[in-house]
């Protein structure tokens, strides 16, 4: 039975571009659901497929993995031989621990500067980046991308493409959409994530939704 993983829009959804992406650069076979956020029956939708009501999720004949970087982890483990993270412990350490701080920090940079890939408000990013919290947590994500790039020398954080750059993907596209500046060899890691084929694929994907949400 194939993988199945339930998104929410491409347009908004940075959690279901986490591991939608890590799976495509993985050559993992899967097909998608895709369940429009913001809808009256939106939760209802969900949770037809998710207990905890959110996306992603991932449906494996009978077993359902929530989270996104619960379902890298799984999918790593089952069907990618472990090649998702670095080959080296050390790196594969860091790595994890770059991920995890985004999964669970940067609420200022999250609630300011949400995933919006088909629009640009450079205003909108400047009058985010004026707010200490926003500034530091953006300050935050450009030294992480500067440590990781000098030590492992790229293309990528940690060399090749593992799920610590499927976790900074949403915020490549974030800087984008609010015209926040970055220096040239942080510039450059982000032209290199959007031009991933997948990426590609996702953000043709994401201009072609219909819904629009305000925030």
């Amino acid at each position: 039975m194939a993988l199945t993983l339930i998104i929410g829009n491409k347009n908004y959804s940075s959690w279901s571009l986490r591991a939608w992406l890590a799976m495509k650069m993985a050559g993992v076979a899967f097909d998608e659901i895709r369940i429009a956020l913001d809808q009256p029956d939106t939760k209802a939708n969900i949770l037809k497929h998710s207990p905890s009501g959110r996306v992603p999720c991932l449906i494996d004949g009978d077993l359902t993995v929530w989270d996104s970087l619960a379902i890298c982890e799984y999918v790593n483990e089952t069907q990618a031989r472990g090649r998702m993270w670095p080959a080296r412990v050390s790196s594969r350490a860091q790595a994890r621990s770059v991920a995890a701080e985004m999964h669970s920090g940067f609420a200022a940079m999250r609630a300011h500067l949400s995933m919006d890939i088909r629009s640009r408000h450079p205003e909108k990013g400047a009058a985010a980046l004026e707010r200490p919290d926003v500034a530091a947590d953006v300050r935050r994500v450009q030294d992480i991308w500067l440590e990781c790039l000098a030590r492992s020398g790229g293309p990528f954080l940690f060399g090749t493409f593992s799920i610590a750059d499927a976790f900074f993907a949403p915020v490549v596209t974030r800087f984008v959409t609010y015209g926040v500046t970055l220096p040239p060899t942080l510039g450059n890691y982000s032209d290199r994530v959007l031009e991933l084929p997948p990426m590609q694929e996702w953000i043709a994907a994401a201009q072609a939704e219909p819904e629009v949400i305000e925030y």
